[in-house]
């Protein structure tokens, strides 16, 4: 963790505890509503007095009832008939929310960062290259391999360790993605759920990463205008091919583009509007470049980043696109983001930008447990609590595409239900019940593990070696 990190971590324990802030307006509580009957399952689950934060339509309801049934959502309300075989949790007035979306991750493609074979987060790996004092060599790695085609679902670890502790913070889903480098493309994201698998993915395909924001170094780093050149190319290349796809390798067919056929392949959903552009840009000047590509091209963008958006959030809620913003981003790190600022993402918010978080940008699948703290900081800083607890549940799910099944205690969506032991967005609180889908989780991880094994120093029951 560097000093930068560091300072904001520090600052992130005394300004998170402004995130005890409730709504002050509580809506009035509603009536209870139900489903039809499921057929015959897994043994129902109700949740009793809970502080229940609907982040939908119900609003919060001061001391409600969650039913769970076959892994879905079936009632949600006050007082609740207990169903005859039901497992019944008293959530004693204790917070209960959706499970918290992490939107830009790389859990399960990444283990130790350093160690390349527990290492898949991106396109033409080698860490040689970017460790080497030798400008020349440094700058090629992320081409050595297809780029737009790299896909992440072909890597996801459902027994990565590192799920288990991102679920010990209330995290449930998440979007599991490329990591950016030195080059442009970067490949294809996913949508995944949290459980214990064995299969996580819930939705391939969710957003094309791209960067067009130069390394933060200067060790033979692209210029912009050669990113834009390269960015370009791919993109109108993808297009004449897409068009003529079928003559492509018929003589006197479409030109041989540069590109591999499998990359212009991979822009095909981007290029028909079924899959957003998750551009990596800090600078408002470069983000407000991308706003008016996306808008000139019909084609949906999402910055990740932004550290400088909310100079230009007038341009951003106007073309509805949204921002993923690390929250304890404060401190300028390049000439890209000296205006870096706390109050990016209260700023965004209130000029009407969809604002959604990730964890600790340097090392997000590590850190995805600090969600709700990333979130916490924000209302520290100026974002009203509600807005920012949606911008961890609610409006992921609506900007991933997955808001027909996630993101809100409602009837008939999945059971991702996390019952809290005070203020979810607390830096000091943590779950006391997570539930995906409907299944209990678990909540230990290798580091609980390894900690309850050695907290009695005077056990002798142990063999030697595990002393």
């Amino acid at each position: 963790m560097n000093r930068i990190t560091l300072l904001a971590t520090i600052s992130a324990l005394a300004l998170s505890a402004a995130a005890l802030a409730q709504p002050v307006n509580t809506p009035a509580k509603p009536a209870s509503v139900t489903a039809a009957p499921l057929p015959p399952g897994p043994t129902p689950i109700l949740i009793r007095h809970g502080h229940i934060y609907t982040v939908g339509a119900a609003g919060t309801l001061s001391d409600g009832d969650v039913l769970i049934e076959n892994g879905k959502i079936t009632a949600v309300g006050p007082n609740l008939v207990t169903p005859p075989t039901a497992r019944v949790i008293d959530a004693g007035g204790k917070p209960v929310t959706p499970g918290l979306m992490a939107s830009y991750t790389q859990l399960g493609i990444v283990e130790v960062e350093l160690v390349s074979e527990t290492n898949d987060n991106g396109p033409g790996q080698d860490l040689s290259a970017f460790d080497s004092d030798d400008d020349t060599a440094s700058g090629a790695a992320e081409e050595k391999i297809a780029s737009s085609a790299f896909d992440v679902v072909d890597a996801i670890n459902p027994t990565s360790t590192l799920i288990p502790i991102a679920r010990l913070g209330g995290v449930t889903r998440a979007l599991t993605a490329p990591a950016v480098g030195r080059g442009v493309f970067y490949g294809h994201g996913a949508i995944i759920d949290l459980g214990k698998g064995p299969d996580l993915v819930e939705k391939t395909k969710a957003g094309m990463v791209v960067s067009l924001s130069p390394p933060g170094d200067n060790r033979g780093q692209p210029s912009r205008p050669l990113l834009w050149a390269k960015f370009r190319e791919m993109m109108d290349d993808a297009r004449e091919y897409l068009a003529q796809r079928a003559g492509y390798h018929r003589p006197g067919g479409a030109r041989d583009q540069r590109p591999a056929s499998i990359d212009l392949d991979a822009l095909e959903p981007v290029i028909h509007g079924r899959e957003p552009l998750i551009v990596h840009v800090d600078r408002a000047s470069d983000i407000r470049q991308v706003v008016q590509y996306g808008r000139a091209n019909n084609i949906r963008i999402i910055i990740l980043g932004g550290e400088e958006a909310w100079k230009v959030a007038s341009d951003l809620a106007a073309a509805q696109v949204p921002v993923i913003v690390d929250a304890e981003q404060n401190l300028p790190g390049s000439f890209s983001t000296i205006g870096a600022t706390l109050a990016n993402a209260a700023r965004l918010d209130a000029a009407g930008v969809t604002v959604i978080f990730q964890p600790q940008s340097d090392e997000p699948a590590h850190y995805a447990r600090t969600l709700a703290q990333i979130a916490g900081n924000a209302v520290a800083n100026g974002m009203p609590w509600d807005h920012a607890l949606a911008a961890i549940t609610r409006k992921p799910a609506e900007v991933w595409g997955i808001a027909d099944r996630y993101g809100t205690l409602e009837v008939g969506k999945d059971a991702d239900v996390v019952v809290w032991d005070g203020d979810p967005l607390e830096v000091t609180s943590a779950p006391k019940a997570v539930f995906i889908k409907g299944v209990a989780m678990p909540l230990v991880s290798r580091q609980t593990m390894l900690r309850d094994r050695y907290k009695n120093l005077n056990d002798k029951s142990k063999p030697f070696a595990y002393r």
